[in-house]
C-alpha cells in the first residue's frame, strides 16, 4: 500500500467519522447540536473535498505510469 492510498483511506474514514458525529449530534438534539452542527458539517465537507482531491491526484499519478 502506498502512502497516497493510506492517506486517501484515512481521509475517507475521517469523513465517515464526521458524518457519524453529525448524525449522532442531530439525533440527540439540544444545545450541543445547536452549537456543533455547523462544525460537523464544515468538517465533513472539508474532508470530502480533501478525499476528492487526493483521489484525483492518485488518478493522475496512475495515468502517468
Amino acid at each position: 500500500m502506498t502512502l497516497l492510498t493510506a492517506v486517501i483511506i484515512l481521509a475517507v474514514v475521517a469523513t465517515a467519522g464526521a458524518l457519524a458525529g453529525g448524525i449522532v449530534s442531530m439525533a440527540q438534539g439540544g444545545e450541543y447540536d445547536r452549537r456543533h452542527s455547523g462544525q460537523f458539517m464544515f468538517a465533513r465537507v472539508g474532508l470530502q473535498g480533501l478525499a476528492l482531491v487526493l483521489l484525483l491526484i492518485a488518478l493522475l499519478v496512475a495515468g502517468q505510469r
